[in-house]
């Protein structure tokens, strides 16, 4: 338990950006969700758009500390080139 004034400051401030960070987190997995659905479903067009605009979701999560870059573009990668695949077929 946090006994010092700062560390009470400290645990309310953690207690904020944890909100913030939480639903920064589920609207990346929105993004996410929604290309794979688009994926699943077979609509090379649905899925470029919305990999398109997952890509700028996952970078923002990236430059607010949600997720690691290299996680961002290892998620990025396998989806682009799931959707090539789509694409081509």
């Amino acid at each position: 338990m946090a006994n010092s004034p700062q560390s009470k400051k400290r645990a309310r401030q953690i207690e904020r950006r944890t909100d913030v960070n939480k639903a920064r987190r589920s609207r990346i997995r929105t993004y996410l969700r929604k290309v794979e659905e688009a994926i699943a479903s077979g609509n090379a067009d649905e899925a470029k758009a919305a990999l398109q605009a997952a890509q700028p979701e996952l970078m923002r999560g990236v430059t607010k500390g949600v997720v690691h870059k290299n996680t961002a573009s290892r998620k990025i990668s396998r989806l682009a080139s799931r959707v090539k695949a789509l694409s081509a077929a």
